[in-house]
């Protein structure tokens, strides 16, 4: 008899806090919600570059709240609900008014269409992704990811702006790579999640000499390689799509 009631104590302590609102992974969801916060206020003061730095940083705290949570067992259905409501800010809202406020206004009707669109695509592809989180295959994602769509758009803004560059003679560029993202994240090509690496396992030591090696250039050229590596990934679903059909086809 004591022991169904401790089991059952135990029980409504688990249910309680399952429920409950867990403190630590929801401070790194409310920094990016900051951070992407900042961005808007900073495009408004016309200080693009911190920004886009700014977006930046919200996708390192956006990659850190999930992993806290899975380490310190506290993920909660609060928890992913807050964090699609801080991604659409962060990496919906707020990377297209940084763009039409950089460039995309002087296009006129245009410019406006362009950054509705990708604030569009984020909200259908975050909505997409919560519909299929159960069922999903977890080693891809389906359309580009918010955080990388984001890094596009901020990326070309972070630096034109960081080389001194005359932004409007690259503003058909601009246009172009923010009607990119925001169609490519509600595509149904295949992007490696990077959720199957494997951070435990042992690795030869040219692994870590490139782990080295890029470190380096992000810290020289952070601008350029970061731009330069999201630009290859959003690439890479097209390759991948690609790649998969020629294979089924093959197979048929």
């Amino acid at each position: 008899m004591h022991d169904d009631y401790q089991t059952q104590r135990v029980m409504r302590k688990n249910r309680v806090r399952r429920r409950g609102i867990y403190l630590l992974p929801n401070l790194f969801t409310t920094a990016a919600l900051f951070a992407g916060f900042y961005a808007i206020v900073q495009a408004m003061n016309v200080n693009f570059d911190y920004a886009a730095i700014a977006i930046f940083v919200a996708m390192v705290l956006d990659g850190l709240d999930g992993r806290v949570a899975r380490m310190t067992h506290t993920q909660s259905a609060f928890g992913a609900e807050y964090d699609s409501l801080s991604d659409m800010v962060s990496f919906g809202a707020a990377p297209a008014l940084v763009m039409y406020e950089w460039v995309l206004r002087d296009l006129g009707k245009l410019g406006w269409i362009a950054a509705f669109v990708y604030v569009a695509g984020a909200a259908l592809r975050l909505a997409r992704f919560n519909t299929l989180l159960e069922v999903a295959d977890k080693r891809w994602f389906t359309g580009l990811p918010s955080p990388s769509a984001a890094a596009l758009v901020a990326g070309l803004v972070w630096i034109v702006d960081d080389l001194g560059y005359d932004p409007q003679p690259l503003r058909w560029w601009a246009w172009f790579i923010t009607l990119f993202a925001g169609l490519t994240m509600v595509s149904n090509f295949k992007y490696w999640s990077f959720k199957t690496l494997n951070l435990k396992r042992s690795v030869p030591f040219v692994v870590v000499f490139l782990a080295v090696l890029i470190l380096a250039l992000v810290s020289w050229q952070p601008p350029i390689v970061l731009f330069a590596g999201f630009v290859a990934y959003a690439i890479s679903g097209y390759v991948v799509t690609a790649w998969q059909a020629m294979r089924r086809r093959r197979v048929a």
